[in-house]
């Protein structure tokens, strides 16, 4: 019987971790910039309004 190569497991994991807190640092900054850009619409039209 063929035994199981752990280390082989264990890089697996780590690159699946990895990859998955990419995907969310990269989520979150899309959100941050997406926010971003809505308070910066909005604060310009305030600031045209008042004009």
């Amino acid at each position: 019987m063929a035994k199981p190569n752990y280390s082989f497991l264990k890089r697996q994991k780590e690159l699946a971790k990895k990859k998955k807190k990419e995907e969310k640092r990269k989520n979150k900054l899309a959100r941050k910039l997406e926010n971003n850009e809505t308070d910066n619409t909005t604060t310009e039209q305030d600031s045209t309004d008042e004009s």
